[in-house]
């Protein structure tokens, strides 16, 4: 049997109401293509784990919810790919308003089973390629923790940009999910007590 999260229970039913319905399905189809899932909560998500690696994770904001894949750029579908390739979002269907809005059950659970097997086979994702960077936005990851998190998120607001982007840019240039995960969670521990990226070399 799956492991059912009381926490993840409790995410539903703090959604807002247009959300549950569209969460309720997402984590059905997951379950029942993944019966050996691991739910957990990180960062306020919901997150789907598959043999101690990360599958995939949905999302609720006000007026939307997101759904994706960890290594949607390895799989065979174009759509995927292609949104994973842009990296400007968290979830790789859109903004999910509606129930209607989700693919074909089918195709959502030909999705679960080829995410495990890339688990299965161990096959991790490349190394991101050094691009020029203009302007970085904030990826919706780091806006759902900063929205949990008062503290983090005013010193945020309150950093220069030049301040935001040295977060910014830490985060993105995680090479491996888990580095993201992991550099994520420091970023919010140091913003909640008011620290600026390289805290650590600044004169006291």
């Amino acid at each position: 049997m799956g492991n059912y999260s009381p926490q993840i229970d409790q995410f539903i039913l703090k959604s807002q109401p247009f959300a549950q319905p569209i969460l309720n399905h997402l984590r059905a189809l997951i379950h029942a293509a993944c019966p050996e899932v691991e739910e957990k909560l990180k960062w306020g998500m919901p997150f789907f784990d598959y043999k101690g690696e990360m599958m995939c994770h949905m999302a609720a904001f006000k007026q939307h919810c997101a759904f994706g894949f960890w290594k949607a750029a390895l799989m065979k579908d174009p759509l995927l790919m292609a949104r994973a390739r842009e990296e400007k979002a968290m979830g790789h269907l859109g903004r999910i308003k509606t129930i209607h809005d989700l693919p074909s059950d089918t195709k959502i659970v030909n999705w679960v089973r080829e995410a495990m097997k890339l688990n299965d086979q161990g096959i991790k994702l490349p190394p991101k390629s050094k691009e020029s960077k203009s302007e970085t936005p904030v990826p919706d990851d780091l806006k759902a923790a900063l929205k949990q998190n008062a503290a983090a998120r005013k010193t945020f607001e309150r950093f220069t940009p030049a301040c935001q982007r040295e977060y910014l840019d830490w985060i993105a240039d995680a090479k491996r999910p888990e580095t993201r995960l992991r550099r994520l969670d420091q970023a919010i521990e140091w913003m909640a007590e008011g620290k600026k990226r390289h805290w650590k070399f600044e004169r006291k």
